[in-house]
């Protein structure tokens, strides 16, 4: 199993208060990751020796979480400040194939009998800033775009593209609403608020504007994500 984050990574903390529960990544800055443990599985239910997972700071997978790999080509990729409820199901191992007459997988039955190997997914992306409800399920090679949320028990079907500060829920997960107008959603990408140097002290410095209601009054937010903006300026060039 392959487990890859950022650089200033200081290891797995054993003594963190929630070790007991996480395997708790730790980074020089103070922040942290956690996942949830058993969350490396394969298609029998152990842990997966296969695969590849990636894992920004300040993001954590809740209790009972599930990656599933059966394929040392199968991915999947975390970015920061994810926040995922409890039994969320990943599913990233080879498929059926439905293109030819049967679906079954003659080679496990017997050892004299062949069938088309499994088909797999692309990469599975999660980017920045999202939250997924309790009981997702997201299959292969899709992905969820900067501030999305994902509601309960949602189900993600293969290769689910999402658009940015999309709320999406349901069997398929639909598109219900944004989170914002397009103007307030555009300004907060081109600010990328995660994705800044030197994390933890530029966090600090614009940690007020995270307690305002952007939903209130349009004008007044993007008034608010300009001033984001000028601090921006003034922190890259110092």
């Amino acid at each position: 199993m392959n487990i890859e984050t950022e650089k200033d990574c200081l290891g797995v903390d054993p003594n963190h208060p929630m070790a007991p529960y996480f395997d708790v990544l730790t980074y020089s800055d103070g922040l942290f990751s956690t996942l949830p443990k058993g969350f490396f599985q394969n298609w029998l239910g152990v842990p997966s020796s296969t695969g590849t997972m990636y894992i920004g700071k300040g993001s954590a997978l809740g209790v009972g979480s599930i990656v599933k790999y059966d394929a040392g080509i199968q991915s999947l990729r975390v970015g920061r400040f994810v926040a995922g409820g409890m039994r969320l199901k990943f599913i990233l191992n080879g498929q059926h194939e439905m293109k030819t007459m049967s679906t079954s997988m003659f080679s496990y039955f017997h050892h004299e009998l062949r069938n088309p190997p499994p088909p797999q997914y692309g990469d599975t992306v999660i980017k920045n800033d999202v939250w997924m409800g309790d009981e997702m399920m997201m299959l292969g090679g899709g992905e969820i775009n900067n501030g999305c949320i994902i509601g309960a028990r949602s189900v993600l079907p293969p290769n689910f593209k999402s658009e940015p500060y999309g709320i999406y829920a349901g069997n398929p997960a639909r598109l219900i609403r944004f989170r914002f107008s397009d103007n307030i959603i555009e300004s907060l990408l081109d600010i990328a608020w995660w994705d800044q140097p030197d994390l933890v002290n530029w966090l600090k410095l614009i940690n007020g504007y995270f307690m305002q209601d952007f939903t209130e009054d349009e004008a007044k937010t993007l008034a608010l994500l300009e001033e984001v903006k000028a601090h921006k300026a003034k922190w890259l060039a110092n």
